[in-house]
C-alpha cells in the first residue's frame, strides 16, 4: 500500500513537471506566431513569398540533429506541423480574408431559411428512377426534367435549363458512383443539399413471364452490382448494363420480349405495366443510395452541417497527412475522403472530402481560408455546405 502511494506521489510530481512544460510551449507558441505576423508585415512590403523552402529545410535538419535519430521524426513532424501553421497566419496577415470565406458569409445571408419545395429539377433516366423517387423526395412539388445520364445533368444546371439537379454519388452495397465523381472535376457546380434514399430492387419482366423463361437481366451497372448475390444464384443469366434502371423497364415494356428481365423499383411494375418475378433482390437490406442535389449558384441554408471540399496535393510524403491533421485539431470529423486519379498524370490524385460541421464556426471558416489560400494545396474547389436527410 505505501509502496504505491510512492509511486503515485511520484507520478503526480512527473506530471506536474509536464505541466509546467506544456505551460511554457504554450507561451513559446504565442510568441512565435506574434513575431510571424513581423515576418509576415516584413514580406509584405518587400514583395517576398511566404513559402521559404530553402530555410524550412534548415530548420529540420538542425532539429533532428539536436534530437538524435531516436526522436527525428517526432520531432520533424511538431516543426513541420509549426511551420505550417506559421505559414497560414502569414497567409492572413498579408492577403486578408480569402475570397472564400466572403462568399460563404455572403450566401448565408442571402439564402432563404427554408429549402424550395417547388422547382425545376434535372435527373437522369426517366419516370419511376431513383433519382426521381429522390428528387421528389427533397422537392415535394418538382417539375422534373429528365435528361440522358449524368453528364446532362451537369450541362442543365450550368446552362441555367434547370436550377437544380439531382445526383447518385454512393451506394452502402455497390459504393462509390465513380462516373458522377469523375464529372464533378471539370464542372461548375454546387451542392446544396443531400439525401440518402433507402433502395428496394426488384427483379420485373413483361406480363405472365416466368423465371425459367429468362437469359438476360439488364440494368443500371451500380444496380446489378447492388444485386450480385442474386444475379450470381442464376448462372444462366447475362447481366447487361443499361443507362438507367427505370430506361431498362421503359424499354422492356416496349418491346415485349418474354427472355428479358430488368432489375428497378417497384414504382416501374405499375408505371410501365410489368410483373414482379423478384421480391428485395438487392444483396443488403440496408441499401441505401446517396445524391446530392447541385445548383450553379453558392446556397447555403440555415440548417447546413455538411462540407464538401475537393483539391489536389503535391505528390510527396506526409502531404495528405498534413491536409487530416487540420481537421483532427478542430475536432471535425471527416465523413468520406475520396481519391480519383487525375487523367494524364501518373500517380496523381484529387481528393474529395466531405466532413461534418456548421458554415458558422469560425474555426472552420479559419480551416477553409487555410485550405483555399494555401499554394501547395492545388486546384481547391468548395463544393457545399448543406443539410443532409
Amino acid at each position: 500500500m505505501e509502496k504505491d502511494t510512492v509511486k503515485a506521489a511520484n507520478l503526480t510530481d512527473i506530471r506536474a513537471e509536464i505541466d509546467e512544460i506544456d505551460d511554457k510551449l504554450v507561451d513559446l507558441f504565442r510568441k512565435r506566431l506574434e513575431i510571424v505576423e513581423r515576418v509576415a508585415a516584413n514580406k509584405k512590403d518587400r514583395g517576398a513569398p511566404v513559402y521559404d523552402p530553402v530555410r524550412e529545410r534548415a530548420i529540420l535538419s538542425k532539429v533532428a540533429k539536436a534530437v538524435g535519430p531516436e526522436h527525428e521524426n517526432g520531432a520533424c513532424l511538431l516543426f513541420s506541423t509549426l511551420m505550417a501553421i506559421s505559414r497560414a497566419r502569414q497567409r492572413i496577415v498579408m492577403r486578408g480574408e480569402p475570397e472564400l470565406v466572403g462568399a460563404i458569409k455572403s450566401a448565408m445571408a442571402t439564402t432563404a431559411n427554408i429549402f424550395p419545395t417547388i422547382a425545376d429539377v434535372a435527373c437522369a433516366g426517366t419516370e419511376g428512377s431513383y433519382a426521381q423517387q429522390a428528387t421528389n423526395k427533397l422537392f415535394h412539388y418538382p417539375t422534373i426534367k429528365f435528361v440522358a445520364g449524368f453528364e446532362k445533368v451537369f450541362d442543365a444546371v450550368e446552362s441555367g435549363e434547370a436550377p437544380y439537379g439531382v445526383l447518385p454519388v454512393e451506394n452502402s452495397a455497390a459504393g462509390t458512383v465513380a462516373q458522377v465523381y469523375d464529372l464533378m472535376v471539370r464542372r461548375d457546380f454546387r451542392i446544396v443539399k443531400a439525401l440518402k434514399l433507402k433502395v428496394n430492387h426488384v427483379l420485373l419482366g413483361v406480363r405472365g413471364v416466368r423465371l425459367d423463361e429468362i437469359k438476360e437481366v439488364k440494368s443500371h451497372p451500380q444496380a446489378l452490382a447492388q444485386c450480385s448475390k442474386y444475379l450470381k444464384s442464376h448462372p444462366e443469366w447475362r447481366a447487361v448494363a443499361d443507362v438507367n434502371t427505370a430506361v431498362a423497364a421503359k424499354e422492356l415494356a416496349a418491346s415485349g420480349e418474354r427472355s428479358v428481365a430488368v432489375i428497378a423499383s417497384r414504382a416501374c411494375a405499375e408505371l410501365y405495366g410489368l410483373d414482379i418475378i423478384g421480391e428485395n433482390i438487392q444483396d443488403e437490406h440496408f441499401n441505401y443510395t446517396r445524391f446530392i442535389c447541385i445548383s450553379k449558384k453558392l446556397e447555403i441554408y440555415p440548417d447546413a452541417r455538411k462540407f464538401s471540399v475537393m483539391l489536389s496535393l503535391p505528390h510527396h510524403p506526409g502531404s495528405l497527412a498534413m491536409i487530416l491533421s487540420k481537421f483532427a485539431a478542430i475536432g471535425v470529423n471527416i465523413t468520406k475522403l475520396e481519391s480519383r486519379p487525375i487523367p494524364g498524370m501518373d500517380f496523381e490524385f484529387r481528393f474529395i472530402f466531405d466532413f461534418d460541421a456548421s458554415p458558422r464556426d469560425e474555426q472552420v471558416l479559419r480551416l477553409l481560408a487555410e485550405l483555399s489560400d494555401d499554394p501547395e494545396i492545388e486546384n481547391f474547389t468548395f463544393l457545399g455546405a448543406y443539410a443532409e436527410d
